[in-house]
């Protein structure tokens, strides 16, 4: 929400919107400074790359302060944001084990961020590219180059030769009499792999064990994705058919279908349908890669432990908990909630911003005073004196283009969310309580404090109820069913909210009042309407 001072009304609206540059520079450092607080729980090379910029911010602000936003602008944008979303695809190819175009794609970005172990990176790729091919002995030959690398890439090397010839027990006796503990607990990679070693094992208290001490490092680390991995093998090893059945629908739907119909079957077999289990391995061997078919045949000469016969008391609480854990995920997974579902209340709401905005163009100009006037921004003195329309009129108004893009970012985010959660009609509802509420907050407080004649438009007020109404189904969730990934996405939330005022804080042209006002509504409406969620 911008609040723009008049001298007089209605004559022309003073814009003090935040300029391109201001904005710029501020993400630029918000990003940065929120990479260091992580430090501790991220590779190194980021923290370099983040800290190198600020400093060229503060030497820039202090020489040559009208190009910062240009120098520090393309400095991110080459050195953070292009690896960051580069190795993001990476990830997302290698977890739909598309290999060849990971390898690829890690070629490219790696120059861009040559520290952390990504240059060996397509190596690897390159090895998981031909075992998916069956050429699995030049596989071999291409890990084996990097074996005796005691680095976390020369890990990850000698995890994937075990990985791809099905050597479980030489794994296990790998991490145990080589890394130990500290790695496990250290080192993703090896970690994983080590948990499905225990599993192909028999050894289900252990794997149980280890992952219990586990999880907190993929959270510290904000990996979701391995997280729900090493969940699905314990569920499935333990022969819980049902919850890997959800697995797949949330976090872990991106995999191959050909691999959720792998672990499928063994939760089968760990169930005891092994003649069910048994067919659909036969029938997945004829059609699968290399490596797959590796894992079948082991799975079908080491049938699985009753998990019935082995799991002591600790043990069962914590599959207990697993699969409460899934039961959560269909409600709080983000991906799982959007999944399938057309966001059409969000799509006109976005739609009626960009429609008003081109009338405001066509009427004299986003900025225009006397359009903005008639179109219906929020004017203290006029809602009092009875034009309450211009409480709803003002939510669909924007100063410029750049305040407009940053709405509708929100609102896409956000309301696809909040719609797909709470249903069409109570998204509308929260939506026009937290828009309408937040303007008259500020109108109602101008009028009190006897404010200079001032305006106020933007459906930021409105996004920020969003934002309210998401984190209180989240806080919902964690205080009553004790949901894991609701807390998990609260404290982005909280996160989020922070990061908003700071930017208020930083740019007195953007009122703190309305999107705290905006936030409120929603998060109150919110908390009401989420123990009815459908």
């Amino acid at each position: 929400m911008i609040r723009c001072p008049l001298s007089a009304v209605p004559r022309p609206l003073l814009q003090h919107f935040m300029s391109l540059n201001t904005i710029v520079i501020q993400l630029v450092c918000i990003s940065c400074g929120l990479m260091l607080l992580r430090a501790r729980s991220i590779p190194k090379g980021w923290v370099a790359i983040s800290g190198f910029i600020l400093l060229v911010v503060g030497a820039m602000l202090l020489l040559l302060p009208a190009q910062t936003a240009w120098v520090s602008g393309s400095l991110w944008f080459i050195l953070y944001l292009l690896p960051l979303l580069g190795f993001a695809r990476v990830n997302a190819l290698v977890r739909q084990e598309r290999y060849r175009q990971a390898r690829k794609a890690a070629s490219l970005f790696r120059w861009l961020h040559p520290m952390d172990g990504w240059m060996d990176y397509p190596g690897m790729l390159r090895a998981l590219e031909l075992g998916q091919q069956g050429r699995v002995d030049e596989a071999i030959q291409e890990l084996q180059r990097y074996q005796l690398d005691t680095s976390q890439m020369g890990r990850l090397a000698t995890a994937l030769l075990y990985y791809m010839g099905a050597r479980w027990t030489d794994a296990i006796a790998w991490v145990e009499n080589h890394l130990g503990e500290k790695i496990v607990f250290t080192d993703v990679a090896v970690g994983t792999v080590y948990l499905r070693s225990l599993g192909e094992t028999g050894d289900l208290n252990r794997l149980l064990q280890i992952l219990e001490r586990f999880e907190p490092l993929l959270e510290k680390v904000g990996d979701g994705f391995s997280l729900s991995v090493i969940k699905m093998y314990a569920l499935a090893f333990c022969g819980q058919v049902e919850p890997v059945q959800e697995a797949f629908k949330g976090t872990l739907s991106i995999m191959p279908e050909s691999t959720q119909q792998y672990w499928l079957a063994t939760a089968e077999m760990a169930a005891g349908h092994k003649a069910v289990a048994r067919q659909q391995l036969l029938a997945l061997r004829d059609r699968a890669g290399a490596v797959t078919q590796q894992a079948i045949d082991w799975r079908l000469s080491q049938p699985l432990i009753c998990p019935e016969k082995v799991l002591n008391d600790p043990s069962r609480q914590t599959l207990i908990r697993l699969r409460v854990e899934s039961g959560h995920d269909s409600n709080y997974n983000f991906r799982r909630i959007l999944k399938g579902r057309t966001a059409y209340a969000t799509y006109l709401l976005i739609g009626l911003n960009l429609l008003m905005f081109g009338l405001q163009l066509s009427q004299g100009g986003s900025d225009n005073s006397d359009s903005l006037y008639r179109l219906g921004a929020v004017i203290p003195e006029a809602v009092f004196a009875g034009e309450w329309w211009r409480l709803i009129s003002a939510n669909f108004m924007h100063i410029n283009l750049t305040h407009l893009l940053m709405n509708m970012v929100g609102l896409y985010w956000l309301g696809r969310f909040v719609e797909a959660a709470l249903g069409r009609p109570k998204f509308v509802f929260v939506y026009a309580v937290s828009g309408i509420g937040s303007m008259l907050t500020v109108t109602s407080l101008a009028i009190l404090v006897n404010a200079p004649p001032i305006a106020f438009i933007g459906a930021s007020g409105a996004i920020m109820g969003l934002l309210g109404v998401t984190g209180a189904i989240l806080l919902r969730g964690w205080r009553r069913e004790k949901a894991r990934i609701a807390g998990k996405e609260l404290r982005w939330i909280v996160i989020l909210v922070a990061f908003q005022i700071i930017f208020d804080l930083l740019n007195p042209e953007v009122s703190l009042v309305g999107h705290l006002s905006g936030l409120g509504f929603g998060f109150i409406a919110g908390y009401l309407l989420a123990g009815n969620r459908p």
